[in-house]
């Protein structure tokens, strides 16, 4: 449900005192700004602090510069109306840009030099004004990536260029480390400058520029940071730790993009989608594995030499491993690298004792070889096992690793044949964990492992427990003829209204500008918990397609008839052959 809100909600982070732009021209045609702000936000903007769009334009025509295209880079409608741009004769387009962590992807880069370009060509005698929320690191990447492509300058001189004109210039390193890893080596990459006095200042806002969000309460400097995400770990599992040493850390989360095939500049994880009427088909037309679906954290994980071991978060935070090691099968004394894992961590209960436990699922590097392109089952669930798993267990029993010691365990996550969804839902296997399961995982056995969303990776939850990550903003809307009670409103990313909204109750007070899970029951949205792990919430489309299985689902007893009279294996795959000593039901190992 959309609802309309008038409020521009608060400034951004850090606006007041970051200068209003570039003091130069770059090339002579490109000006770099910050967002100017509408007078809608006067009441919290002090006299000398205020840009307007008037302001600029005014400022412009006093030094006899056209503006002739204005390129604004954020991801919100909510800072100033496009017309106040219009009326000054002004062609104004749209690019967003997420930011917040979020380096512009291969099509915004295009379409930037494209439309500068083109615009430059056609109009040599005006000028192109850029701005992103501050801009500096947006606005200072897609210029850069500019003076690189059609300028042909060098990356070290066009940082240079850009930061003489807007001064100190790109200050993230996550920015840098991209630019260096697509136009120079990022072995190379210098340190980020000193990050300038105004960006010091404590934040008065949620930030929500960032994720899109046309609104947010008001927020005071405590609130706002206690909203921030922080870099913590799974609760309950020792020996991992943030790592964030520079440029260490970057050239970490590039390695393992870049063994995923991954050309984004977020987590490369495989995502699953979930399942519905529509796609349930897909396991009559090619044979699939199944597994329980843990209610666990999601992490990668590189090895990448002796106490060189590392966590990935959903956020693509890096987390580095203390006590834990990976032999090779050749060679027990050796330890393995240029490996890469998928899987979660559950915390199981064993005898009224938290066990932290490290579920791998996948393997996408072995050793530096291209395991993720071969089929999943059997090829790369085997080399998990024979390559990772079994050699842990055989320098336990030469005593080159104290079980004990580690500050938690890896296994291998069993899949199992299609034909075992109905054990895998029953409660006997329920019973046999130790840790509480929320549904089912289908996975194709013939396809690669594939970066981002995958269409084919299934997931099945009862309807009971299909939910949608949302981000939670607490607000009273000024609406005529609407009481002005608080409410909860539920964001999702790339949409700039609320998605739908709750009843507020004391209990979300603290959960404002947080993410949380919610499902939809009884025609209305219900909180179930804080997501902790994340720090975006899901993206519109998939709030649209859990929207979708919850509106038409597969029940427990559609899913499992199905796999009986129409599944992949009943049709065109042989029964498995029995192993001895083993029992056909699943069971926990």
């Amino acid at each position: 449900m959309n609802t309309s809100i008038t409020d521009p909600g608060p400034i951004p982070n850090r606006w007041l005192n970051c200068p209003r732009k570039a003091n130069k021209l770059i090339i002579g045609k490109l000006l770099a700004l910050k967002t100017p702000l509408s007078a809608k936000f006067d009441h919290v903007v002090p006299a000398e602090c205020r840009f307007h769009p008037k302001m600029f334009f005014g400022s412009c025509k006093t030094k006899k510069l056209k503006i002739g295209l204005w390129l604004d880079l954020t991801n919100t409608n909510r800072f100033y109306d496009k017309a106040e741009i219009e009326k000054f004769g002004c062609k104004y387009i749209k690019l967003k840009c997420r930011g917040h962590g979020e380096t512009p992807n291969k099509d915004q880069v295009n379409s930037f030099l494209e439309l500068v370009h083109s615009f430059i060509a056609q109009h040599p005698l005006e000028i192109v004004a850029v701005h992103c929320t501050h801009g500096f690191n947006r606005t200072g990447f897609l210029i850069v990536s500019y003076l690189i492509e059609k300028m042909d300058f060098c990356l070290d001189v066009a940082l240079q260029t850009f930061a003489d004109a807007r001064p100190v210039g790109i200050y993230k390193q996550d920015y840098l480390a991209e630019l260096y890893r697509v136009y120079d080596d990022i072995k190379d990459m210098p340190p980020a400058p000193t990050l300038p006095d105004w960006c010091l200042e404590s934040d008065d806002s949620n930030g929500n520029e960032a994720n899109g969000d046309s609104y947010a309460a008001p927020s005071s400097s405590r609130s706002s940071r206690r909203n921030n995400h922080t870099t913590k770990f799974m609760s309950g599992v020792p020996g991992v730790s943030h790592f964030d040493v520079q440029p260490r850390a970057f050239h970490l989360q590039s390695k393992v993009q870049t063994m995923c095939g991954w050309k984004e500049r977020d987590f490369p994880g495989c995502q699953p989608v979930s399942m519905d009427q529509s796609n349930l088909k897909l396991l009559h037309k090619k044979p699939y594995r199944v597994s329980w679906k843990a209610d666990g954290m999601r992490y990668m994980m590189l090895i990448d030499g002796e106490d060189e071991v590392y966590f990935f978060d959903r956020n693509h935070t890096v987390f580095k491993v203390d006590g834990v090691k990976f032999v090779s099968r050749k060679d027990l004394k050796s330890h393995l690298k240029n490996t890469l894992l998928d899987g979660e961590m559950v915390i199981d209960k064993v005898g009224g004792e938290d066990i932290p436990r490290y579920l791998a699922y996948d393997i996408i590097k072995f050793d530096g070889k291209d395991v993720g392109n071969c089929p999943f089952y059997p090829s790369r669930l085997q080399c998990l096992e024979m390559e990772v798993i079994k050699p842990r267990y055989a320098a336990m029993e030469h005593g080159l690793i104290n079980k004990s010691a580690e500050p938690f365990s890896v296994r291998k996550k069993e899949f199992w044949p299609i034909s075992q969804a109905g054990n895998l839902l029953g409660e006997k296997f329920a019973k046999s964990l130790s840790h509480e399961p929320d549904g089912l995982i289908f996975q194709p056995s013939n396809e690669k492992y594939v970066a981002g969303r995958c269409d084919e990776v299934l997931k099945w939850k009862p309807l009971s427990l299909n939910s949608v990550d949302f981000r939670l903003k607490i607000a009273v809307p000024n609406q005529p003829g609407v009481i002005p009670v608080k409410t909860a409103y539920l964001y999702v990313g790339q949409f700039d209204q609320p998605y739908g909204k709750m009843t507020y109750k004391k209990s979300m007070k603290d959960l404002d500008g947080k993410i949380v899970e919610c499902k939809y029951e009884n025609g209305e949205w219900k909180f179930m918990r804080e997501r902790t792990d994340k720090t975006y919430p899901n993206s519109f489309n998939t709030a649209e397609a859990v929207y979708g299985s919850i509106a038409n689902p597969v029940t427990k007893e559609q899913l499992l008839e199905f796999i009986e009279h129409h599944g992949y294996h009943t049709q065109m795959m042989p029964p498995e052959p029995k192993r001895p000593k083993r029992s056909h039901i699943p069971n926990n190992r």
